[in-house]
């Protein structure tokens, strides 16, 4: 969280500094959009803020977010230079130190057709990264048959652990465990949110043996590591688009473990889309993770075998 304060402008630090500890403590995002109230989502609640730091539901009750305080933030967070961040406002979100992303919205530039930036920036989404170490610690026994790691599916719906989730099986294959001696991985981060890489460098620990490609296109990124740094493992999140099926199926085939993630709520779900449907029926994945927030951030759902056969029903939160 004070990776984050250092970059607001001075009376936003204020205000959130001023937050209750157990909000401060479980703030999950920041939103701030021109001539709104301030809101943050904490634990499974959303709430806005008042100029004091106290949480509300009033709406009107909120501290207002000014033009003024958007160019602030803005400055803030580009040092007062917006063509250093070019690149990332093509993608809409900026990463900064300690992995954290701040999402953007406002007016799109575009060039023959393409997006080329935005300019008048009047929405930030501050996502907070947080790293719990140890969360994988509940599936990894589930990640290995006769010591041979299986490829396997993480599906879950937004905002209930799978990043958090990732990055530790990432770290934990990276630096071995007692299921495993240590593996070469290799991350796939197109949305700078699994390494939270800082000009190449990862701000979240993924492990001594991980090498990460930023803020590279899924599908290319796994064909570049597969050449050029022979990984045991490829970890990828998000999978969706036609060509990640393709560069899964590829891996594969080329005796790579993969372990990604989808967006679902449940098997069912994820396998009536044309690419997750074609993997899962030819069988790519030995292992499908089921995350919820039955009981919190991380709730282990369920876990099945190739034949969706249940082999854990739902275990405790791995987020308290």
């Amino acid at each position: 969280m004070n990776e984050i304060l250092t970059i607001l402008p001075a009376t936003l630090r204020t205000i959130l500094t001023a937050l209750p500890i157990a909000v401060r403590e479980n703030l999950e995002e920041i939103r701030l959009r021109q001539n709104q109230p301030l809101e943050v989502r904490f634990g499974q609640q959303s709430s806005y803020v008042t100029s004091s730091g106290q949480i509300t539901s009033i709406p009107a009750q909120g501290w207002l977010f000014s033009a003024e305080e958007a160019a602030k933030l803005l400055n803030q967070v580009s040092q007062h230079s917006l063509y250093a961040l070019e690149e990332e406002l093509k993608r809409g979100y900026i990463t900064v130190v300690g992995g954290h992303r701040i999402g953007i919205a406002g007016k799109v530039v575009l060039d023959k057709g393409e997006v080329k930036g935005i300019r008048d920036v009047t929405s930030f989404n501050i996502r907070i990264a947080r790293e719990k170490k140890g969360a994988a610690k509940m599936v990894m026994s589930y990640l290995f048959e006769d010591g041979k790691l299986q490829n396997t599916l993480l599906i879950s719906p937004p905002q209930c652990g799978k990043t958090t989730l990732l990055r530790d099986i990432a770290r934990t294959i990276s630096y071995g465990s007692e299921c495993s001696s240590s593996r070469k991985v290799g991350i796939v981060d197109e949305r700078s949110e699994l390494a939270g890489c800082l000009q190449g460098v990862p701000q979240r620990d993924v492990g001594p043996r991980t090498d990460v490609l930023d803020a590279c296109p899924k599908a290319v990124g796994m064909m570049m590591l597969i050449r050029s740094m022979s990984p045991d493992v490829l970890i990828v999140d998000e999978v969706g688009r036609a060509e990640d099926g393709d560069a899964v199926w590829e891996a594969i085939h080329a005796g790579v473990a993969v372990i990604c993630s989808a967006h679902g709520a449940s098997v069912k779900e994820v396998a009536e889309r044309p690419m997750l449907g074609k993997l899962i029926r030819y069988g790519a994945f030995s292992r499908y993770i089921v995350l919820s927030r039955a009981k919190g951030v991380g709730t282990i759902q369920a876990i099945y075998d190739q034949s969706m056969n249940l082999v854990e029903r739902e275990k405790a939160t791995w987020s308290s």
